[in-house]
């Protein structure tokens, strides 16, 4: 089959497709640094991802973990399970709500998180060493407009 579009179809360009290439980009820096810790502490990226939400904002249920990192709330549920087996998560009912059950980083979590959570620093500073000041700023600004964008999108 050759790559000369069709007439009868509309053309998505995938190498020039924001989502496309924003996807593939953020699967590939989650690789990298799931090879820092997915052996060593038999974590999957699901796994580490709620362990840095949870070291960063405790007391968070598994459904606002969800919105927060935008993973399938299935996922999550899961991988909540795992970390609460694995004796990393501990849960508790909230408050005044006994409806709603909050999650926190076990001691065994937070061993974990301290020092995880370095590594992956270490690996955002050799990513953004390649960028210049000026680049970072951008970066940063496109990031934070893009983010209003999509929840724009979303809400109108």
């Amino acid at each position: 089959m050759s790559n000369k579009s069709h007439p009868d179809h509309a053309v998505l360009e995938l190498d020039r497709f924001l989502p496309y290439r924003l996807s593939v980009l953020s699967n590939r820096i989650s690789q990298d640094i799931a090879a820092l810790y997915g052996e060593r502490f038999a974590l999957n990226v699901t796994e580490w991802r709620i362990l840095a939400v949870l070291g960063r904002y405790p007391d968070l249920s598994a459904t606002e973990v969800a919105e927060r990192t935008a993973m399938d709330k299935v996922a999550v549920s899961r991988a909540v399970t795992s970390l609460l087996g694995s004796g990393r998560l501990k849960r508790r009912l909230h408050g005044d709500d006994r409806r709603r059950s909050v999650l926190q980083l076990s001691a065994k979590g937070y061993r974990v998180y301290d020092e995880v959570a370095p590594l992956a620093l270490e690996y955002e500073r050799r990513l953004m060493d390649g960028l210049l000041p000026d680049e970072r700023s951008a970066l940063d600004r496109l990031l934070t407009r893009m983010e209003e964008r999509e929840r724009a999108t979303r809400d109108g």
